[in-house]
């Protein structure tokens, strides 16, 4: 495979993906991706995506229903 911002090699392996969003942080440490070897662009293949956009979801859901002191 190859990365579509630099036309290097891509490498499968994990890499960590982080997220800010709506007063939390989501940080996993090792989800399998493409890795370019040159510029380290990342490309997450469908079924992360979807377990990833599950996972934030869900958070989503979750932390709408806390309660905040004013």
């Amino acid at each position: 495979m190859k990365c579509m911002h630099c036309k290097s090699n891509m490498e499968y392996k994990t890499t960590p993906y982080q997220i800010n969003r709506k007063g939390y942080h989501l940080m996993l440490e090792a989800v399998p991706a493409w890795v370019c070897t040159q510029c380290g662009e990342v490309y997450f293949e469908e079924n992360e995506v979807d377990v990833i956009q599950d996972m934030l979801t869900t958070l989503d859901d979750r932390t709408g229903k806390l309660a905040f002191a004013v």
